[in-house]
């Protein structure tokens, strides 16, 4: 792999271009809950067994998965604010208050 004169690898991953907006990337775990917990009530009131089924479990992936990533999100960011990085402090102060 050849590297461009004086750049320096810091053995972090390479950016793209493409990046969400803060509001929607922290908004995404509550969207995952949200149309999860949307399928779980059309899979509670649809007729047909295959598709409510189908809709049921997707929707409890979706509450699953934004749980999750709420979760880790919380925990990484009091493990940085542990660790004295800066940034992280005023970030656990938005998701408390």
């Amino acid at each position: 792999m050849e590297e461009s004169p004086g750049v320096i690898y810091d053995g972090n991953m390479p950016r793209s271009g493409h990046r969400l907006s803060r509001p929607l990337y922290e908004g995404l775990p509550w969207i995952y809950v949200i149309c999860g917990a949307t399928a779980l009530v059309a899979s509670y009131l649809s007729a047909h067994k295959g598709l409510s089924l189908a809709v049921g479990v997707l929707g409890f992936l979706g509450v699953l998965g934004g749980v999750v990533v709420l979760l880790r999100r919380r925990d990484y960011r009091a493990m940085r604010s542990q660790y004295g990085h800066q940034g992280s402090l005023s970030d656990l102060e938005k998701d408390s208050g």
